[in-house]
């Protein structure tokens, strides 16, 4: 009977001796699935039973989409500085601190090189968990780096979107990025390498304002929210009831604002279809 005695001042009984379950073994979706973490890394970070793409960031799809989870990292250690000198609830360096050591990440997106498929490609991937995935300074560089590196190596450049929008903490140097991005990838195109660009859940603001919705290919995964301003902020604007799944990537697909919706599963295969396509090579298997 002891199991079921309450605690006494100085004795601890067997159950609290028991350990908690250690915290990520089980996944819940937003429908109330549950799926186990292992399983639901099986299953490209999609639950099983109801096909919800979970939110991920740079690693695990650099994990998805690289050969062998093989690549080299480009520009890793560039980090944002603070010119504005911005403080809203706590100064702006000390948030990328806290940011820094929450996440392990420099800043909200990461460039790397490596094969998909056995091809040579050039990955940006933005990461929501970084500040809202919002676009500053070193975002815009690390992604005109990216499209540098690119060009001179003769290699095609897919943009992984994941963001809140521009960061309130930059200002003017924030939204000077969609100009830079956006000439940067002029750029690309002259040089006639494939621009594949990849809206997930949520592409919003500044970033769908430029390099998001730019490439030669426009895919989305399925559910994802995309647009400038979010669907509330729309709807107190204009003062009308929405559409029906405004703002998703089923809708912007109906609408003509994207080439294609991919299942997770199958991005791989067709981002590397579409870089085939336009460098009007032998579709690999």
């Amino acid at each position: 009977m002891a199991w079921f005695k309450r605690k006494e001042k100085g004795i601890q009984t067997a159950t609290d001796q028991k350990k908690d379950t250690p915290k990520g073994l089980w996944y819940k979706s937003p429908t109330g699935k549950i799926v186990e973490a292992d399983e639901l890394a099986k299953n490209f970070y999609v639950s099983p039973e109801d096909d919800y793409h979970v939110r991920i960031g740079s690693k695990e799809y650099f994990s998805i989409l690289f050969d062998d989870n093989t690549f080299k990292e480009l520009d890793e250690n560039l980090t944002a500085k603070d010119p504005l000198k911005f403080v809203d609830t706590k100064p702006y360096p000390e948030r990328l601190t806290t940011a820094q050591e929450k996440t392990g990440l420099k800043d909200a997106v990461r460039t790397a090189v490596g094969k998909s498929k056995g091809q040579d490609v050039v990955i940006c991937c933005m990461d929501f968990a970084f500040v809202g995935g919002s676009m500053g300074s070193v975002v815009g560089e690390k992604i005109t780096r990216g499209i540098d590196y690119a060009i001179k190596n003769n290699l095609p450049f897919v943009m992984i979107s994941k963001s809140g929008g521009a960061r309130m903490q930059e200002a003017a140097l924030s939204l000077m990025q969609l100009a830079k991005t956006s000439a940067k990838l002029a750029q690309l195109a002259e040089a006639k390498l494939p621009y594949i660009s990849l809206c997930t859940d949520p592409t919003t603001g500044g970033t769908t304002a430029s390099y998001a919705m730019l490439g030669d290919i426009n895919i989305a995964e399925p559910g994802a929210l995309i647009g400038f301003a979010g669907p509330r902020v729309v709807k107190e604007a204009t003062g009308q009831d929405l559409p029906d799944g405004f703002q998703t990537s089923e809708f912007l697909l109906e609408h003509g604002f994207l080439d294609f919706i991919s299942h997770r599963r199958e991005l791989k295969k067709k981002i590397n279809l579409y870089i085939d396509l336009i460098l009007n090579q032998p579709v690999r298997a």
